[in-house]
């Protein structure tokens, strides 16, 4: 595999060169390379050697922000491609930060590594309602409900929503996967979640685990 064309674009989005990233993104597109090979071969393998650097201590969380906005500016540009192309999404999730929360810094962070892994995103934002989770699975089939909470005060709203699930007869329909500064994975096994995650990098492979219905047990805590 000829890997010639993609490497500065997935060095670009690992060095977290936003410019150099939108740059190369809108040259690759003049010179008619196919937007969904670059996605696959180029910005995916990126976040996931990010992800591998982040696990290693070598990347920290400034690293990992600078790459998912590089990946997000490349993205941006080969948006329109993709969506004239056929679908060729890893899954879909619906992410977002519970009831009487407005912290969305990590929920964005994670929403878009996981797209840069493949994933089709859904961002609910913030403050959101356990209805407004039932409703993504009802009219918007997702495959996987991701919530973070940033206090402990709005923990019980991803109990809520799990209990909606439940009352809507829809939880064993999607996977459902928390995370945020004061959740635990104790915390979430107490719930009813299906997986936990205190990181972006963690929860690509938790999802990559549980759609592929693997081990849903988080990694060691860092």
């Amino acid at each position: 595999m000829d890997h010639a064309p993609y490497d500065p674009l997935r060095n670009a989005v690992i060095d977290g060169d936003d410019t150099l990233a939108r740059q190369l993104a809108e040259e690759a597109s003049r010179a008619g390379l196919d937007a969904r090979q670059l996605v696959e071969r180029a910005m995916i393998p990126a976040m996931d050697e990010v992800g591998a650097r982040f696990e290693r201590n070598e990347y920290f969380v400034p690293e990992l922000l600078l790459s998912a906005r590089a990946m997000k500016a490349a993205f941006a540009v080969l948006a329109p491609a993709l969506a004239a192309g056929p679908a060729a999404s890893r899954g879909r999730i619906a992410i977002g930060t519970v009831r009487g929360d407005l912290h969305d810094i990590g929920k964005n962070l994670v929403a878009t590594v996981l797209q840069g892994a493949g994933f089709d995103i859904l961002d609910l934002g913030v403050d959101v309602a356990p209805e407004r989770f039932v409703e993504a699975v009802c009219s918007d089939h997702v495959d996987v409900i991701a919530m973070s909470s940033l206090i402990t005060t709005t923990m019980p709203g991803m109990a809520g929503a799990i209990g909606a699930l439940d009352r809507a007869g829809l939880r064993s329909a999607v996977k459902v996967i928390v995370g945020g500064a004061p959740v635990t994975a104790a915390y979430a096994a107490r719930i009813g979640a299906d997986g936990y995650s205190d990181n972006a990098a963690g929860a690509v492979a938790l999802v990559r685990r549980l759609l592929k219905g693997g081990s849903s047990d988080p990694p060691p805590p860092r």
